[in-house]
C-alpha cells in the first residue's frame, strides 16, 4: 500500500561470468577489508568484462585492469580485474571503449586474456565495488553463480 514511499533500489549486475563470492574472501586487504568500497567479487570464467551499470565510463586505468562506471542517479561502481594485475602494465587486456563514454549495463569495456591472467596475475579474482562518494545506505549482495548481466547487488 505505501510502496510508493520506498526509495528505489538500484540493480547492479555481473560484469563477467562466473561464481560471485563475499568481499572478505579476497586475499587483499585493502578490498577483504573494504578500504577501496562495499560490494563483492567475482571468480571470472571468461574474459569479456562489461559494465556493470548503466552510465558514464568514469575511469579506466591506463593499464585497462579497472574501470568506473557512474549512473544518472550519484552511482559509482569499479570493477577491479584481477589482484595485482596492474603489475603487468597492460598486457593481457583491451580496452574496447573510452573514458567518457556512455555505456549501458552489460556492454563491453574490457577484453582480458584470462588464460594469460591466470599465469601471470596473484590471482583472477575480480572485486565489484561500489565506490564511497556513492548514495548508499544498504547493499543487498547475492552469492551465486552468474552470467555476465545477472543481478548481483542491489543497493538502497
Amino acid at each position: 500500500m505505501f510502496g510508493f514511499l520506498k526509495r528505489k533500489q538500484r540493480e547492479i549486475f555481473a560484469p563477467v561470468d562466473g561464481q560471485v563470492v563475499a568481499l572478505e574472501e579476497v586475499e587483499d586487504e585493502v578490498f577483504s577489508q573494504g578500504m577501496a568500497g562495499d560490494g563483492v567479487a567475482i571468480k571470472p570464467v571468461s574474459g569479456i568484462f562489461t559494465a556493470p551499470i548503466s552510465g558514464q565510463v568514469s575511469k579506466i586505468f591506463e593499464t585497462n585492469h579497472a574501470y568506473s562506471i557512474k549512473s544518472d542517479k550519484d552511482l559509482e561502481v569499479m570493477v577491479h580485474i584481477g589482484l595485482d594485475t596492474v603489475a603487468l602494465k597492460g598486457e593481457g587486456f583491451e580496452r574496447l571503449v573510452q573514458e567518457g563514454e556512455r555505456v549501458e549495463a552489460g556492454d563491453p569495456v574490457i577484453k582480458a586474456d584470462l588464460a594469460y591472467l591466470e599465469e601471470h596475475a596473484k590471482d583472477t579474482i575480480t572485486p565489484v565495488l561500489v565506490m564511497e562518494e556513492s548514495d548508499v545506505k544498504t547493499i543487498e549482495k547475492k552469492l551465486k553463480i552468474v552470467k555476465s548481466g545477472d543481478l548481483i547487488m542491489e543497493v538502497n
